[in-house]
């Protein structure tokens, strides 16, 4: 917590309210605790208040884990503050621990004298043992760097539902959630009226809705009358730039941009797909929106996934297929089919870890090679990636305006942290989209599938079953300049030649590289997709201290912007910091023949800003 601006005694209450610049609360236990929910209705209260937010989610990668074994343990971490932040907080300031386990795993992250709040009634020797513990942490000793509160949650959640309850015991303990949010709305000040209006519409009337209703209140009484903390705490709202705000998961951003892009082309949006983690959240969001003209198919598989998104950007729909990166494997002969043939396609990767099933509720940013070099022959895809959750909407709509202008598929990185963390977004007015135009063909004698707009080398789009516009199209190269089937071998060449021309143009239809900081200096921090935030406050904390450090977010990765050459011989030094081993270090190598230096990490897990600032004082001190 950043050092406070004022103390205040409130009235009525012994403990003092201090106001703070900002917090970082993580709530952790077992997956079947809520603490996803609870997280969540934190930050949408936060966002009320017009606090700004940065979010973790953090989920277990086996679907039914045993009950308190680390395996299960589920977190949800909240940076929330008054001013402008990045990141969801390196360390948090208060940790919730549901039960051992919880514990176990969250423990290494707590600020010294953190606040430690631990569900008492969890540790028993059963539960104990399933963690690893060979003694109780609330016993030996092993706590004293931290600020403890040992609650009997459970306990206290039994004794004001139990009175004329129908519930059964397991669905009274299932409450406890919102008792440990009342608590935590005590220690920030926090009103209660969002999340009772949140139990109202999702619970509506019933024993359940009035169960979460007490003890929502409850936890919050409990914090007020147990003084048990000697000071709580607030954080108002941020200065932010005028507009109408929402807070936005990246899977939200990702759907309501290709929403929007159908919109601003006047043509349906179709999405195939296939169920997987971490994309499964843009089919249901999008399966939301028929009414918008949106057509959804949950596929079988991920070919047929693929084919059918291709089938319907032959039929002249705005089409969009999605998945992480095993089914971005099986989708790489249809990408093919898609580029010989020539047609928008968006293909949207949500990453995770890997190789195979890797870590797959874990975030990683390592199939930035698959997307540019994936496919076999020499088979060219624009690739783009988004840098913040609500930037997964911009670059969605910026995704689908080169697919059709250039008429291309192209592939969108975006990644699990991304897709479940988020931030408050500004809602864009309708004049602040770019024009997106979908150019049909239409009948002529000279017709044939492949005419070629001369500036971007894009085909026509004839729609199918249209007298004057029949063609043969498919995997099978064709002729340059009639679209029949050819063998021709300089024919072949060319039609190579051109579609990596038509990619390459890319490279000068996007925006100036941006820098934060001077154009020129010692250190240039180079990223690329979901590190914008961690490099970001990196680079702030390293200027304060007086060291000449930018920051350069790459938004197109291939082709790469065409001002990047320029802006890498403008630093001494170039480090990349990426979740992966060194994937845009190596292209930034290859193409600018640049030293640029590697920060890697491939642990499931963002960048700490601490990582990035102790390893650029490194590289300046050895230098």
């Amino acid at each position: 917590m950043t050092t406070s601006d004022s103390l205040v005694q409130m009235p009525g209450d012994r403990s003092q309210r201090t106001t703070l610049h900002d917090a970082v609360i993580r709530f952790s236990g077992d997956s079947g605790d809520g603490m996803q929910l609870t997280g969540t209705q934190f930050t949408q209260t936060a966002a009320r208040l017009g606090n700004d937010t940065s979010t973790f989610p953090d989920f277990p990668a086996e679907i039914r884990a045993p009950a308190g074994t680390t395996f299960g343990v589920s977190g949800f971490q909240i940076h929330f503050s008054d001013h402008r932040i990045y990141t969801p907080g390196d360390h948090p300031d208060v940790l919730v621990a549901m039960n051992p386990a919880a514990l176990k795993v969250n423990l290494p992250d707590l600020k010294p004298s953190g606040i430690l709040i631990l569900n008492e009634d969890a540790f028993t020797a059963n539960n104990l043992e399933k963690a690893g513990y060979t003694s109780n942490p609330l016993e030996d000793g092993s706590l004293t760097a931290y600020r403890s509160f040992s609650i009997h949650i459970t306990t206290q959640v039994e004794k004001i539902q139990s009175e004329g309850s129908k519930l059964s015991f397991k669905e009274i303990g299932r409450t406890k959630n919102f008792w440990t949010l009342g608590l935590i709305y005590y220690l920030y000040s926090r009103p209660l009226e969002p999340t009772l209006e949140f139990i109202d519409a999702k619970f509506r009337q019933g024993e359940l809705a009035d169960a979460n209703r007490r003890a929502l209140k409850a936890g919050y009484l409990y914090g007020e009358v147990a003084e048990l903390f000697q000071e709580t705490y607030e954080v108002r709202s941020a200065q932010l730039q005028p507009g109408t705000y929402r807070n936005v998961t990246g899977n939200q951003a990702t759907a309501w941009g290709a929403i929007a892009a159908a919109e601003q082309a006047g043509v349906p949006l179709f999405y195939g797909s296939y169920p997987i983690t971490p994309a499964s959240d843009v089919l249901h969001e999008l399966s939301r929106h028929k009414s918008l003209g949106v057509r959804t198919m949950q596929a079988e598989d991920e070919i047929a996934a693929v084919t059918a998104s291709i089938g319907a950007s032959f039929g002249g729909m705005l089409a969009l297929t999605g998945s992480s990166g095993p089914g971005i494997a099986l989708k790489t002969e249809g990408l093919g089919l898609a580029v010989s043939a020539e047609l928008p396609l968006v293909v949207l990767n949500v990453q995770r870890g890997g190789p195979s099933t890797g870590l797959p509720t874990k975030t990683e940013q390592a199939d930035l090679l698959q997307a540019i070099y994936g496919r076999n022959g020499e088979c060219p895809i624009p690739v783009l990636a988004a840098a913040t959750p609500s930037d997964c909407f911009r670059m969605m709509v910026e995704s689908f305006r080169i697919a059709l202008k250039y008429m291309t598929p192209v592939i969108l990185l975006t990644d699990g942290y991304l897709a479940n963390g988020s931030e408050p977004w500004r809602l864009p007015e309708e004049n602040d989209l770019p024009k997106i135009e979908a150019r049909f063909a239409e009948p002529s004698p000279d017709f044939h599938p492949f005419l070629r707009d001369p500036d971007t080398l894009a085909r026509v789009w004839p729609l199918p079953g249209r007298a004057g516009l029949e063609h043969r199209i498919g995997g099978l190269e064709k002729n340059h300049d009639s679209g029949h089937i050819s063998y021709d071998p300089d024919n072949h060449e060319r039609m190579i030649q051109v579609r990596q021309t038509k990619v390459d143009r890319v490279a000068h239809d996007g925006a100036r590289t941006e820098i934060f900081g001077p154009r020129n200096g010692k250190v240039l921090l180079l990223g690329w997709g979901s590190t914008y935030g961690a490099i970001r406050q990196a680079v702030h904390v390293l200027r304060e201290q007086g060291r000449e450090v930018s920051h350069a977010h790459v938004r197109h990765l291939n082709p790469l912007p065409a001002d990047l050459g320029d802006v890498l011989a403008g630093f001494e030094q170039v480090l990349v910091p990426e979740m992966n081993l060194g994937q845009l270090r190596m292209l930034v190598r290859a193409n600018y023949l640049v030293p640029a230096q590697g920060l890697s990490k491939v642990k499931g897990k963002p960048f700490a800003v601490e990582e990035i600032v102790q390893h650029v004082q490194k590289m300046e001190n050895d230098a």
